[in-house]
């Protein structure tokens, strides 16, 4: 998922990257290191707040989200859907032919979306008064200013948005041939025969899937003892099954122990001596903080294993240095970012606004089918507030007319405890990452279940689940057994 990147090309559509320094050191009132969704979030919210702006930016303004992340990965995934959906029209009574994937044609789609977002942001940022975008390489050399290219920039506070990259493991050596990462796979100009997936969290599994769809042999290997553990176990075993069905192999509870290059490709051998062999091994075992080097902790910032530690309000351990996005300890996700960076504005600008809840932030896999939640899995509900008080409930997408019409199965979960209000909703099956605006609203306004009961849900659609679930849950099921 990903912040809303301007679409329509604006009268300001080229930015110029020169910046004109008149003094050695020009002082701004928020000088931010990273123009990734945090940092140009805040940039543009600091900006409608009357703050003067240092956006440094050493790639492509939009960061990973929008060059090598959400937007080229969930554009690939849609022509994934839509290779299954030709392989499989005939159950709809339309005769179609999948003859291949185009590779060069699917890249071409791809990266014609990248660029017109690119495009407008640039735009939106080249236009905007009070911001002024430094291109090059930053690093912090004072408390209060960043170095580019030998010029200094002073800032009256300071934003660290510096991102993340690919991660690998000790002794896995990544050549960007036989053994990849996402930001290689993004760009692959041929679908493999065989791929040996190293990680079954969101990217790998948005991969396999993609994969899958693209005709390939795919097999993940995790870890953990199941898929994308950060989820409801139910979420987890849901879309385990599904892989089966799809004939995605994975193995989970298995750890990597080493590589080595074939005649044609990769083996693999985990945990127990057991091998696995592919044409390519995708590296997929999470981002790392992208902080090396940028002189954070030598201006006494507080970190950890990488990652800039801050209080609930986004503040580090230096007065008036704040941190935002994946270089912060939790979620990686770009809309996260998105939202501290228009937080810390806020907070710089004096306007006091409301604590983020990490709890609250919705989290989508794009895989086939999908995972979409928000608040806590029923593991976690029991833990802060005893087994005995947590109480669930699953709707099976079955007895949802749009989803019998969509083909899809799944389900709809809702954990609450006892008489009070939904804290956590954990959905499974195609599009559902579609329904989790009204799931975020539900948990963030702590809505009970008779609150929603009486909301009217348009029919047909996916949403009347989440309206059917909470009927249930609030006593009086309908098209569901209590």
């Amino acid at each position: 998922m990903c912040p809303h990147y301007p679409t329509v090309t604006p009268r300001c559509s080229q930015v110029t990257w020169e910046l004109d320094v008149s003094e050695p050191n020009e002082t701004f009132d928020i000088v931010i290191l990273g123009g990734g969704s945090g940092g140009y979030a805040a940039a543009l919210r600091a900006a409608e707040l009357g703050l003067s702006v240092a956006l440094v930016e050493k790639g492509k303004l939009g960061g990973t989200c929008l060059h090598n992340g959400c937007i080229p990965t969930k554009a690939l995934l849609h022509a994934a859907e839509v290779a299954d959906q030709t392989r499989e029209s005939e159950q709809f009574g339309v005769k179609a032919e999948l003859v291949g994937i185009d590779m060069a044609a699917v890249n071409s789609y791809k990266d014609g979306v990248v660029a017109r977002l690119y495009k407008g942001l640039q735009g939106l940022l080249g236009g905007a008064k009070n911001i002024t975008i430094v291109a090059g390489a930053g690093r912090l050399v004072a408390p209060n200013t960043v170095e580019v290219d030998g010029k200094r920039y002073t800032g009256r506070n300071i934003i660290l948005a510096s991102g993340s990259y690919a991660k690998s493991l000790p002794g896995l050596e990544v050549d960007g041939e036989r053994i990849i990462t996402s930001d290689h796979a993004l760009v692959m100009d041929r679908v493999p025969a065989s791929v040996i997936v190293l990680g079954g969290g969101v990217i790998g599994v948005e991969f396999a899937s993609v994969w899958k769809s693209f005709g390939v042999d795919v097999t993940i290997i995790e870890a953990l003892p199941r898929l994308v553990a950060a989820e409801d176990e139910e979420s987890s075993k849901a879309l385990e099954r599904a892989f089966r069905k799809r004939k995605i192999n994975f193995k989970v509870g298995k750890p990597f122990e080493k590589v080595e290059k074939t005649g044609s490709g990769v083996r693999v051998t985990i945990a127990g001596g057991e091998t696995v062999e592919a044409e390519l091994l995708l590296v997929a075992v999470g981002r790392g903080p992208n902080t090396a080097g940028l002189g954070y902790e030598e201006q006494g910032v507080r970190m950890d294993r990488g990652y800039v530690l801050t209080d609930e309000r986004q503040r580090t351990s230096v007065p008036n240095v704040y941190a935002v996005g994946d270089i912060v300890p939790g979620l990686q996700l770009a809309h996260r970012g998105f939202q501290q960076g228009i937080f810390v504005a806020e907070e710089i600008a004096g306007e006091n606004p409301a604590v983020i809840d990490e709890a609250g932030i919705p989290r989508v896999t794009y895989s086939d089918p999908e995972l979409a939640s928000v608040g806590l899995t029923e593991a976690k509900a029991k833990e802060q507030y005893g087994a005995d008080k947590v109480k669930t409930y699953n709707y099976n997408l079955g007895g949802n007319g749009k989803s019998q019409i969509l083909k899809t199965t799944g389900f709809v979960k809702l954990v609450r405890v006892e008489d009070g209000p939904v804290v956590g909703v954990h959905m499974v099956g195609a599009r559902v990452g579609e329904l989790i605006g009204e799931a975020q609203l539900i948990y963030n306004w702590e809505a009970y279940p008779a609150e929603v009961a009486q909301l009217v849900h348009a029919h047909p659609t996916q949403n009347e689940a989440l309206g059917e679930a909470h009927l249930a849950l609030a006593g009086k099921p309908l098209h569901a057994h209590a």
